[in-house]
């Protein structure tokens, strides 16, 4: 009897992998689209209150659904809480973001978050980078600049926003590297839509109750109350795709994947909106992707085999 091979076994589970981020890639964007056709009659505030509240909710549903009501129970809960409050920031930042932007734009802004999250782990974690990292989230961040000049323009400070969604997810991406392995998927879900449902039900509570017309809670209609069900399911199940995916594959073969995303956007943002980046914009995609790419190659290659 032969001992099955271990290489094919590694190889077919790579494959599952790279499939399972391609489709979370092509998921993700569904929501950010979403978000912006309600962005025109409902705030940011209650689009990412109902993001959070939809992804606890499905995520209790589906543990009691595969008996693992048990691992909803957190190790860590106050690490979790931080996490989960840092990605609803990070959300209601880039949701606010969509209301005066293409998609595709926004998106393209958002992914220096691999250039910020490397200089915070020098500056927290202290880890060690070289020159050519160094001139990648240079080349990154002037991708960045090219994107963010024209978009002034349009948009205004709101321009800078997913910039600040790419700061706090990286800090999100940080505590996962420093407690990465002690959680399960489930207790991670439930404690992000814990905290996202309850910073946002307060914030949306006091603007309500305050007057804040822009910010105030507005009753969804018919036909928005699913959409808004929608993008809870569709973060719940985009995340759930991309930690699975992290299980089964190896973390540098995947990274790069991240930027099919802006393929995504590009084509959901052209197909809903009528919108798509000009040269300028195509130029700075360019110089983030490059620099992204190649952030991802040093890692890879600074790693023992």
């Amino acid at each position: 009897m032969t001992a099955p091979n271990t290489s094919d076994a590694d190889q077919r589970e790579n494959m599952v992998a790279i499939g399972m981020m391609t489709l979370a890639m092509f998921v993700l964007p569904v929501m950010d689209t979403i978000a912006k056709y309600l962005s025109v009659r409902i705030p940011p505030l209650e689009i990412t209150f109902a993001r959070f509240f939809f992804q606890l909710l499905i995520c209790v549903l589906a543990a009691a659904l595969t008996g693992n009501l048990r691992r909803l129970k957190s190790r860590r809960l106050g690490i979790n809480l931080l996490r989960g409050s840092m990605l609803t920031f990070s959300s209601l930042c880039f949701f606010t973001a969509l209301k005066f932007m293409p998609v595709a734009t926004a998106m393209a802004i958002f992914f220096v978050e691999p250039m910020i999250l490397t200089i915070l782990a020098v500056l927290f974690l202290k880890e060690k980078i070289g020159v050519r990292r160094i001139a990648g989230i240079l080349v990154g961040l002037a991708g960045a600049m090219l994107i963010l000049r024209p978009s002034f323009a349009d948009a205004g400070l709101a321009a800078l926003l997913p910039l600040c969604t790419a700061t706090l997810f990286a800090c999100y991406l940080m505590l996962n590297r420093r407690f990465a392995g002690q959680e399960s998927l489930y207790a991670i879900q439930f404690s992000t839509g814990l905290a996202g449902t309850i910073i946002m039900g307060i914030v949306m509570t006091v603007t309500t109750l305050s007057g804040q017309t822009d910010y105030a809670f507005v009753m969804p209609n018919v036909g928005e109350m699913p959409l808004l069900a929608m993008i809870g399911g569709i973060s719940f199940l985009g995340h759930a795709l991309v930690v699975q995916a992290f299980q089964k594959g190896e973390a540098s073969m995947l990274a790069p994947l991240n930027y099919i995303e802006i393929i995504g956007a590009t084509l959901l943002g052209y197909l809903v909106f009528g919108d798509f980046p000009d040269g300028m914009t195509w130029a700075g995609i360019a110089l983030i992707v490059g620099g992204g790419l190649y952030i991802a190659h040093r890692e890879r290659i600074k790693k023992p085999a």
